[in-house]
């Protein structure tokens, strides 16, 4: 299982996500988190918690949200919709709602199917595996990816990898 999750708000939902992070801040902090840009901004400053704020979503970030989801690099989405006025925003939403199908990755729109979410998330159990490249005798690539296919679907799996120090 990827370790980020990826958030975005509409406008109007912003204060409703930032209060849901601080609301699940202990879940949250397991992850790493992505986010379009807004919303990132609001969120890291609010909580304290790092985000990777992408470009704010009408100039871009929406792509690179969604390209993180196609790429398998997110577990879930949290994109919390403004469903009154979210007409001129329809195209975005169903563009992510059909790559997160394409994809298997769980999304929720709004915060009833947050706390679902985020309760699935929370019981999912975190390991860190520290990665020594240079101690196998074969193709380490190879090998930490044997190792991800093993680990990967049970557990929110955070991978280290050391480095070389030549003194």
């Amino acid at each position: 299982m990827p370790a980020t999750i990826a958030l975005i708000a509409h406008d109007n939902k912003k204060n409703d996500i930032v209060a849901f992070v601080k609301r699940h801040h202990i879940v949250f902090s397991r992850y790493t988190l992505i986010a379009t840009g807004n919303t990132g901004k609001q969120i890291q400053n609010s909580t304290g918690l790092p985000v990777d704020c992408l470009l704010p979503g009408p100039i871009g970030g929406d792509a690179q949200l969604f390209a993180a989801v196609a790429e398998g690099k997110v577990c879930a989405v949290f994109f919390f919709i403004d469903a009154l006025h979210a007409k001129s925003h329809e195209p975005d939403i169903q563009a992510l709602l059909r790559i997160c199908d394409v994809h298997d990755v769980a999304i929720a729109t709004n915060l009833a199917t947050g706390e679902l979410v985020i309760s699935a998330l929370a019981r999912t159990q975190v390991a860190h595996l520290i990665f020594n490249p240079v101690a196998g005798q074969g193709d380490s690539d190879h090998e930490l990816t044997i190792i991800e296919n093993m680990l990967g679907g049970h557990f929110n799996l955070h991978i280290h990898q050391t480095t070389l120090e030549i003194t």
